[in-house]
């Protein structure tokens, strides 16, 4: 099911309608929203602290690549937490969560959870991941921090596929690289770049100085390593756990 094409038409996006079915908002609906806005505190929102504006691929179809709006409220310095969102319009998809930790933190990981992570280090020094309208010399200290971080993405809507609402099981995706599969699609970049008035080319040039982790763990990024096998999700039936286990 994760990777299934045989959505309902119904389903899929036609034209330029982007959003999901559902009658528009009425006036005490928004009366009601902004009134809860006023009177609530919302603090896990609050603490959203950075917009990064990045690319990602599925990681059992590399071919599949999708501009990625990260926003990150950070719990400490070894762990940052991303709502994943398609755009940073007011009408954007959430799309999926990212959770990234320190090369520390990734180092007393499994195995096998490794397996699921990416490195985010050619993201940085490529220029792929930028901090839309913030410096690049006021950016520079996070991005050094990056350099050296690992993610783990979910994505739960797959909006490229035309999707209109969230569809089956999660995907896992996969950062951009240098070389084969990984490299990410120049038009992606060039719509990326025309949007903000940037240029990754150059943002990539006031990188140089930007130190490279020593080394990758080569249990991240598992497809470079493997033959370009990766990872997917699919749903089945199971057993219910209808007893709680004795201690």
């Amino acid at each position: 099911m994760a990777t299934s094409e045989d959505q309902p038409a119904a389903l899929r996006e036609s034209g330029e309608e982007r959003q999901p079915p559902g009658q528009k908002m009425g006036v005490g609906q928004h009366i009601l929203d902004k009134g809860s806005s006023m009177l609530q505190s919302l603090k896990p929102v609050k603490q959203v602290s950075q917009h990064a504006c990045s690319f990602a691929l599925y990681g059992d179809d590399l071919s599949r690549q999708i501009e990625t709006h990260h926003y990150i409220s950070r719990l400490n310095q070894d762990f940052l937490q991303c709502a994943v969102y398609d755009s940073d319009a007011a009408d954007a998809h959430l799309i999926g969560v990212e959770y990234i930790v320190s090369d520390q933190i990734f180092e007393t990981l499994s195995t096998d959870e490794q397996k699921l992570w990416h490195s985010h280090a050619y993201e940085i020094k490529s220029g792929l991941m930028v901090h839309p309208r913030i410096p690049e010399m006021v950016a520079k200290p996070e991005l050094e921090n990056l350099a050296k971080s690992y993610g783990k993405f979910w994505c739960t809507w797959q909006v490229d596929r035309g999707d209109k609402l969230p569809m089956g099981a999660p995907a896992l995706m996969m950062s951009p690289q240098a070389t084969g599969a990984g490299v990410v699609k120049a038009e992606l970049v060039q719509k990326r770049d025309d949007y903000y008035n940037i240029s990754t080319d150059a943002i990539k040039g006031s990188r140089v100085e930007i130190e490279e982790p020593e080394w990758i763990n080569p249990q991240a990024d598992y497809w470079k390593q493997h033959d370009g096998k990766g990872f997917a999700i699919d749903i089945v039936r199971t057993d219910m756990k209808l007893r709680v286990p004795f201690p």
